[in-house]
């Protein structure tokens, strides 16, 4: 009887090789969205993105708001209500004050649905002694993000950018890193290509979203080192 089992033969299968974490997809043609794009931190971050070629949407509370917010960045910005904002983009980025986080994205729960969605808040407290970090009841605000819009693609990033550097005009480079987290690659890799489309910048993946509030509250450190020298410091990530 003759065996038509030859494993024990054949060479093994070769492995696949890894995928280069630096080989990031082309984002160019996607329309971003930014919730809060009237705000220091979303006009600052629309400005960059737009500055770099990007289609850009501004969303406030108030179409009125965002469409003057908007004029007033040119480069093709664009401005809407929140929710005409979410529809008409690829990607949404979160920037809205930590107290009208969950409020505002509960109301766009249906506009939101299939999106990426980056969430950049960051849940901050200030007394005397300066800034604290808060802790959402879901861990942080990027996973409270998560809970509030299940069929959303939530990811987690811009969160150390200086509102000043973005909006400065005469700045051509951002020399910082952004950390990035997320449950799929797929989706953390289009922020990280999205973060590398402004100059000086850099994405870097920084784990799923269950790590993100110690993230978020390392913005309240970085406020410190602010005051105290002066500086509008970023992040640089090394060795990699």
């Amino acid at each position: 009887m003759t065996s038509t089992d030859n494993s024990a033969d054949s060479p093994a299968e070769a492995k696949p090789a890894a995928k280069d974490p630096w080989d990031l997809p082309d984002v160019s043609g996607l329309v971003v969205g930014v919730l809060g794009g009237t705000g220091d931190q979303g006009r600052g971050l629309a400005y960059r993105l737009a500055r770099a070629g990007q289609k850009v949407i501004i969303g406030s509370r108030a179409a009125e708001r965002a469409e003057s917010a908007a004029a007033g960045l040119g480069l093709g910005v664009e401005g809407a209500d929140n929710a005409e904002c979410a529809r008409r983009s690829d990607v949404v980025i979160v920037a809205v004050p930590w107290d009208g986080h969950a409020k505002t994205l509960e109301s766009l729960r249906e506009e939101l649905s299939g999106k990426l969605v980056i969430d950049c808040v960051n849940p901050l407290g200030f007394d005397k002694k300066g800034a604290y970090a808060l802790k959402p009841a879901e861990g942080s605000a990027a996973e409270q993000a998560a809970a509030l819009l299940p069929d959303s693609r939530v990811t987690a990033a811009f969160h150390h950018l200086s509102a000043v550097l973005l909006q400065d005009e005469s700045i051509d480079e951002i020399d910082t890193d952004v950390l990035v987290l997320g449950e799929a690659r797929a989706d953390t890799d289009l922020v990280q290509a999205l973060a590398g489309r402004i100059p000086g910048m850099r994405g870097v993946f920084a784990g799923r979203l269950r790590n993100a509030h110690q993230v978020e509250s390392l913005v309240a450190n970085l406020i410190s080192v602010n005051r105290r020298y002066k500086a509008h410091a970023g992040l640089r990530v090394t060795d990699v």
